[in-house]
């Protein structure tokens, strides 16, 4: 019966090292947060999402709290390993570092429906801020930092003479508003359509440095 098991294609292999089992388990708790949410998710649908039994989750995780923070702590480094990625290519001038941080978040690896989901759910819930907090914070900031820092300089360079802390935010709101409609709305528009929207409100605030354009 278990060789039946091993060999079948649609089921994991057991002899997976520790860490991509772990990634493994991680990748399923992604996607059973969007499906079910934080407070409803479990280590029994998460075992289940990944092919595997409730207890190699335990055994690489000890208790649905832990699962819950190692996931939210890889969705916040891939998040920080993005946008830092992409602002390290983008050269000097502020403009390109500004479309670079944009672009990044619509970045088809990390803005998918199950991330965003994902994300909405450690959000959301009340009960999962502490948590939130603990593993995001310190990059939240660092992340706003530079965004003011960068809107700062386009500021002074193109002589627009903006406040750098309220044109970050609404950026960075326009941002977090249309991701939450790829997930919400019952006929979201597409990936393509949501960048230009962000881009459109840099355009807004930088006219000299950011087109008007469509999808």
């Amino acid at each position: 019966m278990t060789e039946a098991c091993d060999s079948d294609p649609a089921r994991p292999p057991r002899t997976m090292s520790r860490d991509v089992r772990r990634q493994q388990v991680i990748e399923a708790t992604i996607e059973t947060l969007a499906a079910h949410g934080y407070a409803r998710t479990t280590l029994t649908q998460v075992a289940r999402t990944a092919g595997i039994s409730h207890g190699l989750v335990l055994f690489h995780f000890d208790t649905k709290e832990n699962l819950l923070s190692e996931t939210l702590a890889y969705l916040a480094e891939e998040y920080r390993r993005n946008w830092t990625e992409a602002l390290a290519a983008a050269g000097p001038a502020p403009s390109d570092q500004l479309n670079a941080m944009i672009e990044a978040d619509f970045n088809p690896r990390i803005c998918t429906p199950a991330r965003l989901a994902a994300w909405c759910s450690f959000w959301g819930e009340a009960q999962s801020r502490p948590l939130y907090q603990a593993s995001c914070g310190d990059k939240d900031d660092a992340y706003t930092s530079i965004l003011e820092d960068t809107c700062a300089r386009l500021s002074d360079e193109g002589g627009y003479g903006r406040d750098p802390v309220h044109t970050a935010r609404l950026i960075r709101v326009a941002i977090e508003g249309v991701w939450l409609d790829l997930m919400t709305m019952a006929t979201p528009y597409a990936r393509e359509e949501a960048l230009c929207t962000v881009q459109m409100a840099a355009a807004l605030c930088f006219p000299d440095h950011f087109e008007m354009r469509k999808a």
